[in-house]
């Protein structure tokens, strides 16, 4: 029997555990998984102790992308009936943050579909970044824009961006089987790209695509080999319209123990609960708090989630404490 205590010495002494290691969390015995869950919370209590960072999404641009990312109801292949518009003025992204501060949100995050960002596009967003920054000094901005270079994001590093977020989202053999039109390289380059800039990372993947246990592990390997700062931990929300959108692989165990797996290799990094996670957790949202430090609120793009009142009951009944901003409204 795996000494899961053990993993997390590992863990805290910044050692990565082994492949077989990892696969013994993944493949935990169900049994096992209050213990291991206890592993997991020793080591985020070290670097996180015991609140929970809130962040919400804005989504600054809907539909019109011409990927064809199968789990996305903007992508060129999806038939999803989703509202769809071009990049949002400044006023509605400011809108937003202040949505943010009153969710008491720490970070707010914007997201446009398509390939990457035009020029225009850069300006734009950094026009809004300064507005909310003025507004909001001290809310965390992260942007999710797709592919992107390094003078992008100096650009935006210098208009207050602290986070980007280009999620890996599966394992590099796995990738062709959920998208064609980019490679698992792009999103690694652009991962690359936003260190190069000075901006801090966010970067995780999607579970329940119908990937296998070795995808998770490698993904979970590859946001440790890059260092990622802040890793979303995605769950499939079946969208009708998508070529992903019959799959119903929901294993809130599974899910589980992919969180602890990506604390046991990322000790300091943010670990968050994110899309699709009321879907796929269910009722075991508040034990993915063991693992976890970070959850969003108020929905997902184009799909529904939690309200924030509702997250931080959760968070309080699961003994957790939501991390207070000093960002209030004027």
């Amino acid at each position: 029997m795996i000494d899961y205590s053990h993993l997390a010495e590992k863990s805290l002494a910044g050692t990565a555990l082994s492949r077989e290691e990892a696969l013994a969390v993944l493949q935990c015995d169900d049994s096992q998984l209050p213990v291991l869950l206890q592993a997991a919370l020793t080591v985020r209590e070290r670097f996180w102790g015991r609140t929970v960072k809130i962040c919400l999404l804005q989504n600054a641009r809907s539909g019109l992308c011409p990927e064809d990312c199968h789990y996305c109801s903007q992508s060129a292949v999806s038939t999803a009936p989703i509202t769809k518009y071009r990049l949002l003025p400044t006023e509605q992204l400011l809108a937003g943050a202040r949505k943010a501060a009153e969710a008491g949100a720490r970070r707010y995050c914007m997201v446009t579909s398509g390939r990457g960002p035009s020029q225009r596009d850069i300006e734009h967003l950094s026009e809004a970044v300064r507005a909310i920054k003025q507004e909001f000094p001290d809310l965390e901005i992260c942007l999710s824009l797709g592919l992107m270079s390094e003078p992008q994001a100096r650009d935006l590093k210098a208009a207050g961006v602290g986070w980007i977020n280009h999620n890996l989202n599966t394992s590099r053999q796995f990738y062709p089987q959920i998208c064609t039109t980019h490679t698992y390289d792009d999103r690694v380059e652009t991962v690359r790209n936003v260190k190069r800039a000075g901006l801090s990372t966010c970067s995780g993947g999607i579970i329940g695509m119908g990937e296998h246990d070795d995808d998770i592990l490698d993904l979970a390997y590859a946001t440790r080999a890059l260092e990622i700062d802040s890793i979303p931990v995605n769950f499939l929300y079946p969208i009708t319209g998508t070529p992903l959108g019959e799959r119903r692989d929901f294993v809130p165990t599974k899910g589980l123990k992919t969180l602890c797996l990506m604390r046991f290799l990322n000790p300091r990094s943010e670990v968050r609960m994110a899309a699709g996670r009321e879907l796929y957790l269910g009722s075991w949202g508040g034990l993915a708090l063991y693992p976890a430090n970070s959850i969003f609120v108020e929905g997902y793009l184009t799909t529904p989630g939690q309200q924030a009142q509702a997250a931080r009951k959760l968070v309080e009944d699961a003994g957790f404490t939501v991390q207070e901003t000093n960002t209030a409204l004027e």
